[in-house]
C-alpha cells in the first residue's frame, strides 16, 4: 500500500513537472485578439485602470527590490498603498552603480517583465510563465510590510494560482496572454503620468528626479529612456504573440478583385 502511495506521488510530481516545463498549445487567433484589446481597454478605461494599476505597481516595487538585492544593497520592505502609490525601501550607500540601477528598475520591470512573459508565450510556455509569475509574488510577499500590499500580493496570487490550477487550457492561455498583453500596455501610462506631474512640480522626489541627482543626467532624459523601453518591449511583446497567418481566417475577395 505504502509503495502504490509513493509510486502515485512521484506520477503526480513527475506530471506536474512535464506540464511546468513542457509546451501549450497556441490560443485561438481570435482569443489573443480579444485579450489584447481588453488589456488595452482596461490601460485606457478610467475606473478600470484605477484598479488595475495594482498589478503595474507590484511589478514596479518589485523591480526596485529584486536589484537590491541583486546589487548587494539590504532590502528593508516594500508597501503598497490603495492609492496604488508604492515604496520600497533599502539601505547601501546612497551613490554609485547599486543605487542608479536600484532607482532605474521601477519603470523598466513591466515592459521587460511583459516582454519576457511575451517570450514565454510565444514558445508555448503557457503554465511555465504562469508559475514563475507565482514565484516572483511568493518572494516579494515576504518583504511585503504592510497589510493592504500583502492583500493585494495574496489576492494575485491566488487569481493565478485557480486558473494555473483549474483552468483548462484555453482559459490558461486567454489569462497568460491577457497578462502579457496589459504589462506591455500598462507600462506607458505611469510614464506619461509621471512626465505630467514632473511638469506641474507635483513630483520632486520621482525615479527619474532622484536618477538625474544621482547621475547629473536631466531628469527628462530617464522618462524619455522609459518611454522607449516602454514602446520598444510593447512592439517586440506583440509581435511574438499575434496569431500566426496561418491561423487566421481566409477573407472573401471583393467582387472584380
Amino acid at each position: 500500500m505504502d509503495v502504490d502511495v509513493a509510486s502515485a506521488d512521484a506520477g503526480s510530481i513527475a506530471d506536474l513537472w512535464d506540464r511546468l516545463t513542457g509546451t501549450q498549445p497556441d490560443p485561438p487567433w481570435w482569443l489573443v485578439i480579444l485579450v489584447g484589446l481588453l488589456a488595452l481597454g482596461a490601460v485606457v478605461h478610467g475606473p478600470t485602470w484605477r484598479v488595475a494599476r495594482n498589478v503595474v505597481t507590484i511589478a514596479h516595487e518589485g523591480g526596485h527590490a529584486l536589484i537590491a538585492l541583486a546589487t548587494g544593497r539590504k532590502l528593508d520592505g516594500i508597501k503598497l498603498h490603495s492609492d496604488t502609490s508604492g515604496v520600497t525601501v533599502s539601505r547601501g550607500k546612497p551613490h554609485g552603480p547599486g543605487m542608479v540601477f536600484t532607482a532605474m528598475a521601477g519603470y523598466l520591470t513591466p515592459p521587460l517583465l511583459g516582454l519576457l512573459f511575451a517570450l514565454l508565450l510565444a514558445g508555448g510556455r503557457v503554465t511555465l510563465m504562469l508559475w514563475f509569475s507565482l514565484a516572483l509574488l511568493a518572494g516579494m510577499l515576504v518583504m511585503i510590510r504592510n497589510v493592504y500590499g500583502v492583500a493585494s500580493v495574496v489576492a494575485t496570487g491566488a487569481l493565478i494560482f485557480g486558473v494555473s490550477w483549474f483552468g483548462g487550457d484555453k482559459t490558461q492561455a486567454g489569462f497568460a496572454y491577457l497578462a502579457a498583453f496589459f504589462l506591455l500596455f500598462a507600462a506607458i501610462r505611469p510614464v506619461v503620468e509621471l512626465q505630467r506631474m514632473r511638469a506641474r512640480h507635483m513630483a520632486p522626489s520621482s525615479d527619474a528626479d532622484q536618477l538625474a541627482h544621482l547621475t547629473g543626467v536631466p531628469g527628462l532624459a530617464w522618462v524619455g529612456l522609459f518611454a522607449a523601453v516602454s514602446l520598444v518591449s510593447l512592439l517586440a511583446g506583440a509581435a511574438l504573440m499575434a496569431p500566426d497567418a496561418s491561423s487566421l481566417p481566409d477573407l472573401p475577395l471583393l467582387p472584380g478583385v
